[in-house]
């Protein structure tokens, strides 16, 4: 975890303004997955104003980070953004398209395990 980590007054708005401005870093992570996921940078992109944050980790291990819903042209996924409020930048860790056996209908809560 981050010594002292820097979290943002409103974190959707910070992730927003940032992917807007493109002051983003694709982690290596990310890179090799997208295209098997078939997910484009672009849905990325473009999908900036339908994001919601869905889970909250603001202690992880070495920046917050947010996992956000989108939808671009009716294809819903999720991106993992770890935010870095001192450099003014936003990672993005992950991409994928949530497995419906694990999320509910529309992908905004996981389902409880029994």
């Amino acid at each position: 975890m981050a010594p002292n980590p820097v979290l943002p007054d409103d974190p959707l708005e910070f992730i927003q303004k940032c992917v807007a401005g493109r002051k983003i870093l694709w982690t290596y992570h990310v890179n090799m997955r997208l295209e098997g996921r078939y997910i484009s940078r672009q849905s990325i992109l473009m999908s900036c104003l339908e994001y919601e944050i869905i889970e909250r980790y603001p202690e992880d291990k070495y920046l917050p980070s947010y996992l956000v819903r989108s939808e671009h042209h009716g294809e819903t996924f999720h991106i993992l953004f770890a935010v870095d409020v001192e450099w003014e930048n936003v990672r993005i860790i992950t991409a994928y398209r949530p497995d419906p056996e694990e999320w509910d209908e529309d992908f905004r809560n996981r389902r409880i395990s029994s």
